[in-house]
């Protein structure tokens, strides 16, 4: 028999906070590494705040540079920021994913409760 912390209404509500729990945590993500291009590209491409805005959000929505970069921190700090920006991008996925696998998982019974011994 299932009991109602089993059941479909509550499978549902776990659904939906653990699906607002990965688009906060992957918003986060990406709002702060929005954050460090914005001061990394102000600080060593020498850039006003709305261009290292327009570039930090350029490169970390996969797009590419927009600025010709001058100095050699500038290029070293766009080139690890990219690298950076890629990773991101995976690991933002990923959490915003997980709970729809976890769901998928638990449609096929893929949970095994403690003690079931299968």
């Amino acid at each position: 028999m299932t009991t109602p912390h089993h059941g479909p209404a509550h499978r549902v509500r776990v659904f939906r906070h653990g699906l607002a729990r990965a688009g906060a945590i992957a918003g986060g993500l990406v709002g702060l590494s929005l954050l460090i291009g914005i001061l990394g590209y102000h600080q060593f491409a020498e850039l006003g705040w709305v261009d290292s805005f327009y570039s930090a959000s350029m490169i970390l929505g996969g797009m590419g540079p927009t600025e010709p970069l001058r100095t050699n921190g500038a290029k070293i700090f766009a080139g690890l920021y990219a690298l950076y920006s890629g990773l991101v991008l995976i690991a933002s996925t990923a959490v915003v994913l997980s709970p729809f696998m976890t769901h998928v998982l638990h449609a096929f019974h893929a949970d095994h409760e403690a003690g079931d011994g299968k």
